[in-house]
């Protein structure tokens, strides 16, 4: 499995739902992508003043992250879709 370097975070897109609320079902063609991941695996953090500062997220975490977050890069690794994105587009933990 891949381990990201310093503040990066490899994340696993969890799917949304495919009927609101009110019991509207959403047809494929209309859905954007999920916003919500799982964490898969961090980076140790970054350097401040010399001094390293850990992630606040950890593995199994279930996060809420930017839409247009500029870091997202989607990659593929043994069959599955993955995400990297720094911690900092991650919005919070659910």
């Amino acid at each position: 499995m891949l381990k990201p370097l310093h503040n990066y975070v490899l994340l696993e897109r969890l799917e949304e739902q495919n009927t609101t609320v009110g019991g509207i079902i959403i047809p494929d063609n209309a859905k954007e992508k999920p916003v919500r991941g799982r964490v898969v695996a961090t980076g140790s953090g970054s350097y401040i003043d010399g001094m390293l500062v850990p992630l606040n997220v950890r593995p199994n975490d279930t996060v809420l992250f930017a839409k247009w977050a500029s870091s997202v890069n989607e990659i593929k690794l043994e069959g599955k879709d993955y995400i990297i994105i720094k911690e900092t587009d991650i919005l919070g933990i659910l």
